[in-house]
């Protein structure tokens, strides 16, 4: 599979204080990927390494298949930070055309790359607007623009919707969901879970600097499954079997919830109940929200590295 982005124990330290340790990553060319961690546990300070704001201590990092740091890569690359400031003075236009003459675009092409992306994230109309009018959601558009204008391969977001209203965080989803299916790669820091969980494909989780948890989303949502079952005539001897399948338990009267590790184990949860004389009256499985991963993984709090 070609990798977009690949690290190799990628560590950045500051003094004694230590950024990242060891981040060893791998993103498929064309996903959506949710980095994700508390406050202060490294993730910004991954993101710089990538885009060439920080130099690594030690390790190394492929991007785009070319070594980290190599010049035609940064070509291919978009990056919006979470705390950008823009020249306030500018029209959204004016700005918009003075970042494609840093990417290097001129001419025809600028002009035409400036209406696509001003059409894209939807402040078409507003570009002769100056940016000090522009409401948090707009700034937020306008920045994302500008990522967008070398038309990358490879786009890294941090909070790329944290300003916006439902209405603003559904436009940018959809943009999102554009741009993976034109075959771009994008590596998404949020804060807000509900819009991770819907449209990125895996997602990794940083606690302390230091990777903890990675995988495709759909698989970590159901490799700790809960069951919650209604069953009568429960009996030691049952209870028991069903405690074969389960890697936790818990019992209220009736009420019986259960962890298991595969989805197969569900209909055999049924099937024990029944062989072993129970009655069955209700049934349901839940998947782990991103949230309860997050909270569970990483402790849920802010901390300081």
């Amino acid at each position: 599979m070609d990798m977009a982005i690949e690290t190799f124990n990628l560590t950045k330290k500051y003094g004694a204080k230590v950024g990242c340790a060891e981040i060893c990553l791998r993103v498929p060319r064309g996903q959506i990927f949710g980095f994700l961690g508390p406050n202060g546990a490294g993730k910004s300070t991954l993101v710089k390494m990538l885009v060439g704001l920080l130099f690594p201590t030690s390790g190394k990092a492929i991007l785009l298949n070319r070594a980290l740091g190599d010049t035609e890569v940064r070509k291919k690359i978009g990056f919006l930070p979470e705390n950008f400031r823009y020249h306030d003075w500018l029209a959204g236009q004016q700005l918009l055309e003075f970042h494609a003459s840093l990417y290097g675009l001129s001419g025809t092409a600028k002009k035409r790359r400036v209406s696509e992306v001003l059409d894209l994230v939807g402040l078409a109309g507003k570009e002769k607007q100056k940016v000090q009018t522009y409401s948090k959601g707009m700034r937020q558009r306008a920045g994302l623009a500008c990522a967008l204008l070398p038309d990358p391969d490879l786009l890294f977001l941090d909070e790329p919707t944290s300003a916006l209203d439902p209405i603003g965080r559904k436009d940018v989803r959809e943009i999102l969901v554009t741009l993976k299916d034109l075959g771009k790669t994008i590596f998404l820091n949020s804060h807000l879970l509900s819009e991770v969980e819907m449209i990125c494909d895996a997602v990794a989780f940083i606690r302390q600097g230091k990777i903890i948890r990675q995988g495709l989303l759909e698989d970590l949502r159901t490799s700790n499954i809960e069951v919650e079952m209604k069953v009568g005539g429960l009996t030691p001897a049952l209870t028991a079997a069903l405690s074969t399948l389960a890697s936790s338990i818990e019992m209220e009267d009736d009420l019986v919830r259960i962890r298991v590790k595969q989805e197969a184990d569900i209909p055999r949860l049924a099937a024990l109940v029944v062989t072993g004389g129970g009655y069955l009256f209700e049934m349901h499985r839940k998947k782990s929200t991103l949230e309860e991963m997050f909270i569970s993984t990483t402790g849920g709090g802010e901390e300081i590295c």
